[in-house]
């Protein structure tokens, strides 16, 4: 299957006449719409026909050893925080990443993270650090809307990312995402000033970009959602499964 290879180059596309918002250009056989999932292939988990998938309930994460970022993006980069939930101290940490337009990460929020949240995160046990894979543009215009509202607001943008993604996603033409992406933002309690301002700073989109390279490169992300449990990379997998992964960190770590 033919798996999307970012360039370097970002255009814009206007929102209503009203914003700007970065694309990241791809290069694929197919048009560069088709990478998001349809309505169809949501309803039944399974990613869009560009994406390769595994057995393990994983979408494959693009090839980025093609997309070179410019040095001041790269430098940018450096300056992407990462977005975290729990306590700093917590005796586990877990590393999700993920992509807004993957199916399988919709389902694992829609139910693992839920129950991960209550068991581990909130108790103080897990940190959990998300952070975003690129597929293709609408990815990257729903980071930026989830971004937008600063640390406090991401987790919870995320959720409605995730749970409303069949909606956003909708007829997968560009300005209809933009303009869903838009009125989720607003619904989340973001202003129209602070969205124009997000959406039309190219530079952020070029450095997060840049950022996601440099940490797929690093940690060898072939898919998504991969976790990285206290240092071991982990693939897809039920809340059993987890939970156990984690009883045995928080075993050690008491010992």
């Amino acid at each position: 299957m033919t798996r999307p290879v970012l360039l370097a180059a970002l255009t814009s596309l206007a929102l209503g006449g009203a914003a700007a918002l970065p694309v990241a250009a791809w290069a694929q056989d197919a048009t560069d719409e088709a990478t998001a999932p349809a309505a169809d292939q949501q309803a039944t988990d399974q990613p869009a026909a560009t994406e390769a998938t595994s057995d393990t309930g994983q979408t494959a994460a693009p090839a980025t050893e093609e997309a070179a970022p410019s040095d001041q993006a790269a430098a940018e980069a450096a300056t992407i925080p990462d977005m975290a939930q729990g306590a700093a101290d917590a005796p586990v940490t877990i590393i999700e990443y993920g992509s807004f337009t993957c199916p399988h990460c919709a389902a694992f929020h829609g139910d693992q993270y839920q129950r991960l949240k209550a068991d581990y995160i909130d108790t103080g046990k897990v940190r959990f650090i998300f952070r975003e894979v690129y597929f293709d543009r609408f990815g990257l215009w729903a980071s930026m809307i989830a971004r937008c509202g600063g640390e406090m607001r991401f987790f919870p943008i995320s959720d409605m990312l995730y749970e409303q993604q069949r909606e956003w996603i909708g007829d997968q033409e560009p300005q209809t995402i933009a303009d869903n992406l838009r009125r989720l933002g607003l619904s989340a309690g973001l202003s129209g000033e602070q969205l124009d301002a997000c959406l039309k700073d190219e530079g952020q989109a070029e450095a997060l970009v840049a950022w996601y390279q440099a940490n797929a490169q690093a940690d060898g992300i072939e898919a998504t959602p991969t976790f990285i449990i206290n240092g071991e990379t982990q693939s897809n997998m039920g809340y059993d499964e987890l939970k156990a992964i984690i009883e045995a960190e928080l075993t050690e770590a008491a010992e």
